[in-house]
């Protein structure tokens, strides 16, 4: 269906570590880069997690070969492998989850082995045929972890391990969702979940967290460091709403816009700015499609239709 509108399609591939809602199948305790208390789990109820041994590693990077496998069987144009907001490779990249004390842990270099080994062995698979992409967080955005100049020097490794693209983003599924979504939970376009601890969690970051207006742009302070230590193609995420701000990051050198709650909002956004007419996305950047995702219907704009609740129920491989 995508190639019949003339676009290229690219499938995401990741793992989630200790962020999940099931302990992975013949295991009691989710798989991360360190071992111990797992504070992720607090909303899914599993609070330990278990360190990867040389087996698991293997295992996991023979997984996601896998996947680019299956992706480039359907059709696929590209892969992206998520290395960013937390999931398992984020796991071994962040010094906020990285505690190991052997080759994979410690400095940058040893905490990105086991995401680099995993993107050499799917461009080994697929690489002459697919475009394979990295999506990371150029920072963590909280104390302790990494920072813009670490995203930088992780964009140099992944450039030298022969990544075709990198998507540029920013922030921790937990620790830092404001960093990543570049602004507040309103109270008012808060919705429920019908999941009374992931309710009470995001109430209470709401709490916490100091409150952030959006800004359009507003990684670019971050990525322009990232576009000036590599030559390689990038892609910019973050905050992008209107023609003027597309043409300002094709003036600033960045190769590709992803877009995100703007698609939610209006589907049709690119093929109005293609034949004129538009400019600026309706999008409020409210972040309700965010907290969306946990409801029977799906991810869905506040200013549109909700998601079918029915349809959303439906397994893949009944389609």
């Amino acid at each position: 269906a995508v190639h019949r509108q003339g676009a290229a399609a690219s499938a995401q591939i990741t793992h989630g570590g200790c962020f999940t809602f099931l302990p992975p199948s013949g295991s009691a305790l989710p798989l991360s880069a360190s071992g111990g208390f797992n504070k992720v789990g607090i909303m899914s109820g599993i609070l330990r997690k278990q360190a990867m041994t040389e087996a698991d590693l293997a295992q996991v990077s023979d997984e996601f070969v896998q996947g680019a496998r299956l992706a480039r069987d359907a059709g696929f144009d590209a892969v992206e492998l998520h290395m960013g907001h937390g999931y398992l490779l984020s796991q071994f990249i962040s010094p906020l989850y990285n505690k190991r004390r052997d080759g994979y842990g410690g400095s940058l270099e040893n905490r990105m082995r086991f995401p680099l080994r995993v993107l050499r062995q799917v461009l080994d698979a697929v690489g002459n045929e697919l475009a394979v992409v990295c999506k990371y967080s150029v920072t963590d955005g909280v104390r302790g972890g990494n920072r813009a100049e670490d995203g930088a020097a992780i964009a140099r490794l992944l450039e030298a391990e022969g990544a075709h693209l990198l998507v540029l983003s920013a922030g921790m599924n937990v620790e830092s969702i404001t960093t990543m979504f570049g602004s507040s939970f309103p109270k008012e376009n808060r919705v429920s979940t019908g999941k009374p601890v992931i309710d009470a969690v995001v109430a209470l970051k709401s709490l916490l967290e100091p409150q952030v207006r959006f800004r359009e742009l507003y990684l670019l302070e971050h990525s322009r460091k990232v576009r000036a230590a590599v030559r390689m193609p990038l892609a910019y995420l973050g905050g992008v709403k209107s023609l003027e701000g597309i043409e300002h990051l094709m003036a600033q050198g960045f190769d590709a816009v992803a877009l995100g709650r703007v698609l939610l909002a209006e589907p049709d956004y690119v093929n109005k700015l293609r034949s004129g007419a538009c400019r600026d996305s309706i999008c409020t950047a409210c972040n309700r499609c965010v907290a969306m995702m946990y409801t029977p219907g799906g991810t869905s704009c506040v200013l549109g239709e909700p998601g079918d609740a029915q349809l959303n129920a439906v397994g893949a491989a009944s389609l």
